[in-house]
């Protein structure tokens, strides 16, 4: 949960420059074997703009500074991404899946629905999952990469000292900080609606079993509208294009074939595979959605305003009520805890609102975000204040520790540049 409120600073890139299929793409940078075209550079240019509120139209100036800082960057991200290779770094292909998911479900909460994500950045959510996986994966092999590098770089006392002398008065002022936890209930579907639902896509399977046609049943009973008139095609896909336990199915039948009924937090799903080329597959489905409902709503709320007065009452701790029966699985098992954050950085809208008006100690109503329900625990509140040697020891070290490790990692690519081909046609 912490990664999905701080998530602008992870998206390294979107896709924009569909916003303009008049413009040619071609090559800016070439670093080894990889290039860069114009599309790219625009996407992330445009993606940096959004995020430090510059107007391309109003401040050219600044968008144009803005894309010669992205063009270094993404010079030294290749050659990094070079040299990842070279050294056979791996990847965990599940926090690959897990972080795609957090920045998705964090975008859409910022714009409202996956509809408008879609129309702000003009092109499919299919798409755009697909160039954040790519991107995901680009980072997390140079991540993995500088980790094995420069995860230890010592700075004796001296060195810390020395640091704070020099740059005392350059070093931030420590915000104004909370150290929240949180429990999450998602809204749930009645068993009911589970119920029908379920009738409904074993009626749809009978039918299959018996012969009739896929694409038929498709445009007669799948509530996903967008593929049903196509008789339920989803066309050509890859990874990521999908949630997980959908694909983990898709990808995994032969042409033809048909599935088992596959839940997902979307309902039940039948899917065909239609065809295969690569590592890209054509599949088609029937979704027999599980509506929400006001009562479903209703029923979370009730449960954590109970919850939050056996909490008041001392009939059970925060963090034990987050272990039993929180569904975020990322913080159940540290109580719920979220970390410290200053309150710009929860993007949640509704969580900022809230957390600025809590005392220490203080447990909030239900809040409803596009997670479900939440009821949140300020641990701590700390004033603004100037970083001193004697109270922030461990942050000044750490400042001095990423300064020099940024000297090394600068004196390290500029040799690996050596031996690489790069020509930059911005």
């Amino acid at each position: 949960m912490q990664k999905v409120f701080l998530f602008l600073a992870l998206v390294f890139s979107l896709t924009v420059a569909a916003r303009s299929q008049e413009v040619l793409d071609r090559i800016v940078a070439v670093v080894d074997d990889n290039i860069i075209l114009q599309s790219e550079l625009d996407q992330l240019t445009f993606q940096f703009a959004l995020q430090n509120g510059i107007d391309p139209r109003k401040q050219p100036e600044k968008f144009e500074d803005l894309r010669k800082k992205v063009l270094d960057q993404m010079v030294v991200q290749k050659i990094l991404l070079v040299k990842a290779k070279q050294d056979s770094v791996e990847i965990d292909q599940r926090r690959v899946d897990k972080l795609l998911e957090e920045q998705i479900n964090a975008m859409v909460q910022q714009l409202g629905s996956p509809e408008k994500l879609e129309e702000y950045f003009g092109t499919s959510l299919r798409r755009i999952r697909r160039n954040i996986r790519k991107e995901i994966e680009e980072r997390s092999l140079v991540e993995s990469l500088q980790a094995q590098k420069f995860s230890q770089v010592p700075v004796s006392r001296r060195e810390v000292e020395e640091f704070y002398k020099t740059m005392k008065d350059s070093l931030p002022t420590l915000p104004a900080r909370v150290h929240i936890s949180h429990i999450l209930m998602p809204v749930e579907p009645s068993a009911e609606a589970k119920r029908k639902a379920m009738a409904k896509i074993k009626e749809v399977q009978k039918k299959l079993q018996a012969g009739e046609d896929f694409a038929k049943l498709a445009k007669e009973y799948s509530d996903d509208k967008g593929s049903a008139q196509r008789g339920g095609d989803l066309g050509f896909t890859q990874r990521g294009d999908f949630v997980r336990p959908f694909e983990e199915v898709a990808f995994n039948l032969k042409p033809g074939e048909i599935s088992d009924i596959v839940e997902t937090q979307f309902g039940y799903h039948i899917i065909q595979l239609l065809d295969r080329r690569g590592e890209k597959i054509r599949a088609r489905h029937i979704l027999a959605r599980v509506p929400l409902t006001t009562e479903d709503e209703k029923r979370t709320v009730h449960f954590l305003d109970s919850l939050r007065t056996a909490i008041m009452d001392g009939k059970i701790t925060f963090a034990e009520a987050a272990k039993r029966y929180s569904k975020d699985e990322t913080t159940k098992d540290k109580g719920g805890d979220l970390g410290w954050f200053e309150i710009p950085q929860l993007q949640v809208k509704e969580f900022r609102e809230v957390v600025d008006q809590l005392k220490p100690g203080e447990i909030s109503r239900p809040i409803k975000t596009q997670f479900g329900y939440h009821l949140v625990l300020l641990n701590e509140r700390q004033e603004k204040r100037k970083l001193s040697l004697d109270k922030d020891w461990e942050t000044i070290s750490n400042f001095a520790q990423t300064a020099k490790r940024s000297r090394e990692f600068q004196k390290w690519v500029d040799e690996i540049r050596k031996d690489l081909y790069i020509k930059i046609n911005l």
